[in-house]
C-alpha cells in the first residue's frame, strides 16, 4: 500500500496585477466611433451653452455704458467685479438670495417629504390626492405668479378679505408692498410651487425601502417612529441629498419668474435676488458688462453646487467599485 505525499507551497502568492487605466485621451481615441454618434449633440451644446458662457465671461471685463454701442465697449479688466463686490446693494441682494434659497429649499423639502409619506400609504382616494398635490407643479409659473399677486392684493386680495372676516386683521393686509413682509410672501408662493417636485422624488425613494425590514422591526417591537428613523431615513439619504441640491440650484439660478412678475424686485429692492438683479442691470439700466460680471459670480456659485451634486451621484458607484 503506497502513501501519497503532498507538498505545501509556502511561497507568497503573486500580487494580482490590475490593468493599467488608460488616460482620457487614449480612451477617447479608443472609442472615437462612439463619440461620432454624440458629435451632433455636442455641437449643439457648444453653440447654445459653451459660446454664451464664453461671451458672458468675455463681456464681464468690458464697460458698456448705455451711450455706447456694443462695438465701442471699453476694456476695464476686473473693475466690474470690484464695483459689484464693493456695492452695498450687492450684499443686501446676496442676503435676500441666501434667505430665499435656504427657506424655499427647506420648506419645499419638508412639505414634499410629508406629502410623500401620506400618499405612500394605501387609502381610498389616493390617486385623487396625488393629482391634487401635483397641481402646483404643473401650473405655469407665470399664471401662478399672477394668481398669487391678486391673492396678496392689499385692497382686493382674497387673503386679506379672509383674514378680516376671521377677525385676524383689522384692515387691508399689506404684503407685496411691505419691505418687511414681501420676501416671506414670495417664499410661500415658491414653496407652494416647488414642494410637489420634492414629493415626487421622496415618494420614489420611499418605494425602494425594503418592506421586509419594516416587518422584521415590527416583530421585534419597534415603534413607528423607531422604524421611520432607523430604517426609512437611512435608506433615503441619497435621494434626500440629490433632492435638496436640485432645489437649491433651482432656487439660486432659475427662480426668476415668481419674484419678477409679482414684485419686480420691489419695494425698494427688498425682494431682489441675484437673478432678478442681473436682469434689471442688463435690460433696465443697459449695463451689460456689469450684468455679465454678476452672472459670472452666480455661475460660480451654481457650479459649486453642481460639483457637490455630481459627487453625490457618483459617490455610491465609487464606493461599490472599491468594495
Amino acid at each position: 500500500m503506497t502513501t501519497a505525499t503532498y507538498q505545501v507551497d509556502t511561497r507568497a502568492p503573486r500580487p494580482v496585477r490590475r490593468p493599467r487605466r488608460r488616460s482620457v485621451w487614449a480612451e477617447m481615441r479608443h472609442r472615437w466611433a462612439d463619440y461620432m454618434y454624440v458629435l451632433p449633440a455636442l455641437a449643439v451644446m457648444m453653440a447654445v451653452i459653451a459660446y454664451p458662457i464664453y461671451y458672458t465671461v468675455f463681456l464681464s471685463f468690458f464697460k458698456t455704458p448705455p451711450s455706447l454701442a456694443m462695438d465701442d465697449k471699453i476694456f476695464v479688466g476686473f473693475e466690474n467685479y470690484g464695483r459689484i463686490l464693493t456695492n452695498d446693494s450687492f450684499w443686501s441682494t446676496t442676503w435676500n438670495t441666501l434667505i430665499w434659497t435656504f427657506f424655499s429649499t427647506f420648506f419645499a423639502y419638508v412639505l414634499g417629504f410629508g406629502a410623500a409619506l401620506v400618499i405612500n400609504r394605501e387609502f381610498i382616494g389616493r390617486g385623487i390626492a396625488r393629482g391634487i398635490l401635483l397641481i402646483p407643479y404643473v401650473i405655469s409659473a407665470v399664471a401662478a405668479a399672477y394668481v398669487w399677486r391678486w391673492i396678496y392684493h392689499s385692497d382686493f386680495g382674497v387673503l386679506g378679505a379672509l383674514l378680516t372676516q376671521l377677525g385676524l386683521a383689522d384692515g387691508p393686509v399689506v404684503l407685496l408692498d411691505s419691505v418687511d413682509r414681501v420676501l416671506t410672501a414670495l417664499i410661500v408662493v415658491n414653496v407652494w410651487k416647488e414642494f410637489p417636485f420634492a414629493m415626487i422624488m421622496m415618494l420614489a425613494g420611499l418605494q425602494t425601502v425594503p418592506d421586509q425590514l419594516h416587518r422584521a422591526a415590527r416583530v421585534d417591537g419597534a415603534s413607528a417612529w423607531q422604524r421611520f428613523w432607523h430604517i426609512t431615513v437611512p435608506h433615503l439619504k441619497g435621494v434626500t441629498l440629490i433632492t435638496v441640491l436640485l432645489l437649491m440650484v433651482t432656487n439660486l439660478g432659475s427662480a426668476f419668474t415668481i419674484p419678477w412678475i409679482m414684485t419686480g424686485g420691489g419695494p425698494v429692492g427688498a425682494s431682489h435676488i441675484w437673478i432678478t438683479q442681473i436682469y434689471e442691470i442688463a435690460f433696465g439700466r443697459i449695463r451689460f458688462g456689469i450684468a455679465s460680471a454678476y452672472s459670472v459670480i452666480l455661475f460660480i456659485a451654481i457650479m459649486s453646487l453642481g460639483v457637490v451634486y455630481v459627487r453625490a451621484l457618483t459617490g455610491g458607484d465609487e464606493r461599490r467599485r472599491q468594495e
